[in-house]
């Protein structure tokens, strides 16, 4: 039987939302960047954080670098290389502010969890080494919110580098959560000079993996990952290099798991969960 199996009051919650007692709570927007480096036999290896047992959201599971998108983040004065965002509104099907927020989300939700910054002095160039005291008192205001995106870039005279980022999918959380986003999914190669480092906040730990490896250890229970993570990794385990991931064409089809009851279980599911034995 596919799909994860709902406990607690999210079982009523779920009858609730199937028979319109409950309106669903509105999705956030949100983005996610699957970091990637080459591996020492050349194959991709991503970057995963634990999220603390503490969170309210996805407690406990494996994660790629991402949030919300603050609305700071369509700010109109960040300088910006590559393509514009009414280009990447055209990918992802949404309006050009929209586009804009989400790209900038994506890249400061992993400059705040890993310390990798897609910026650089110019439109060609990426600031090489953001582990100084300067750039961690940044990160630290950027996650607090006393220092927004633009103003961080604008200081620091750093262009936006929208051209290393890759779409890959669009993924929006089941109705019957209380914590829902509408995230679009991007990839990006990790730049030169640069390391992600355990910086704390919501992660208890962090990890570079191949994506078979991370698939392996979620089907003998070792880590846990959510239905967008394990298709993600499952799509990058296609890939032989880095290159190839950032190469592959995407059509961006979104996917939202629903709820079915199954022998009186409810059970979160994709379409392609039905007798596949993966959530």
């Amino acid at each position: 039987m596919g799909g994860i199996p709902l406990r607690g009051e999210l079982v009523e919650r779920a009858r609730d939302i199937l028979a319109g007692r409950v309106e669903p709570v509105p999705a956030r927007d949100a983005a996610t960047v699957v970091l990637l480096r080459e591996g020492n036999g050349g194959e991709p290896e991503v970057y995963l954080l634990r999220r603390r047992a503490s969170m309210a959201f996805a407690a406990g599971a494996y994660v790629f670098p991402g949030g919300g998108v603050d609305p700071r983040d369509a700010d109109h004065t960040i300088s910006w290389e590559g393509p514009s965002p009414a280009e990447w509104g055209r990918v992802f099907h949404t309006t050009e502010r929209a586009a804009r927020g989400l790209v900038c989300a994506a890249v400061r939700e992993m400059f705040e969890e890993s310390g990798v910054l897609l910026a650089g002095p110019s439109g060609g160039s990426v600031v090489a080494d953001t582990t100084g005291d300067d750039w961690e008192a940044d990160r630290l205001a950027l996650i607090d919110r006393t220092l927004s995106f633009a103003d961080f870039l604008g200081e620091r005279s750093l262009v936006l580098r929208s051209d290393l980022l890759r779409p890959w999918a669009h993924w929006i959380t089941p109705e019957v959560e209380n914590r829902r986003f509408d995230t679009r999914f991007f990839v990006a190669a990790l730049p030169p000079g640069q390391r992600p480092r355990d910086v704390g906040g919501e992660a208890d730990q962090v990890a570079w993996v191949r994506p078979a490896d991370a698939l392996e250890d979620s089907r003998r229970g070792r880590i846990l990952l959510m239905s967008p993570t394990r298709r993600t990794l499952r799509e990058i385990s296609a890939h032989r290099t880095v290159a190839d991931v950032l190469a592959a064409e995407r059509e961006i089809v979104t996917f939202m798991p629903g709820v079915v009851e199954v022998d009186g279980e409810m059970r979160i599911v994709l379409d392609d969960d039905h007798g596949s034995g993966a959530a």
